[in-house]
């Protein structure tokens, strides 16, 4: 099987990340492609919550639960003090897809996006000290780095510049 195409989004809290990430996954379905996304969370985080069932089991021992409806499915692993999935046994564990946006992983050396932003509680940029990020989106469009620089509300246009990157088929409606 063929490296998967993948792009990630950094940047310090609240400085826009998510946002970023749902609106290229936005975009780029709507160019008719297959868009996965992988979001790191530093904190601890449920998916289920106290008097659900999928709770009442995970709370009685379960080591896996798995949420099946008509319209999605999740699968919970607990990891009772195992060390977290690296960012490359996630991404192995996602069905194929034409590109995989990756949210966080900062210090992983896959092609990144820093996203810059003005009510960021850090405003040090990370482009400098990281050779693995190749463009800055900002508030302005506007960055002193030598580095592709983007407006974070333009996404066609880091969406293009995406797909360039990665090399993806752009035959779909664009």
């Amino acid at each position: 099987m063929s490296e998967p195409r993948l792009i990630g989004i950094v940047g310090w809290k609240n400085s826009g990340k998510p946002t970023l990430v749902a609106r290229l996954v936005e975009e780029f379905c709507a160019r008719g492609l297959t868009v996965s996304a992988i979001k790191h969370a530093h904190n601890q985080f449920d998916i289920d919550h106290t008097g659900r069932d999928s709770c009442q089991m995970r709370e009685a021992g379960a080591y896996q639960i798995a949420l099946v409806s008509q319209r999605r499915w999740a699968l919970m692993t607990e990891l009772r003090g195992e060390d977290p999935p690296t960012l490359a046994q996630t991404i192995d564990s996602l069905d194929p897809c034409d590109l995989i946006l990756v949210e966080g992983y900062k210090n992983e050396r896959h092609k990144k996006i820093e996203v810059r932003g003005d009510t960021s509680l850090n405003q040090q940029a990370l482009a400098p000290g990281d050779p693995s990020i190749i463009a800055v989106a900002t508030c302005s469009g506007a960055a002193e780095d030598e580095l592709p620089c983007f407006d974070r509300n333009c996404v066609t246009q880091i969406a293009d510049f995406i797909a360039e990157i990665c090399e993806l088929d752009l035959l779909a409606v664009k």
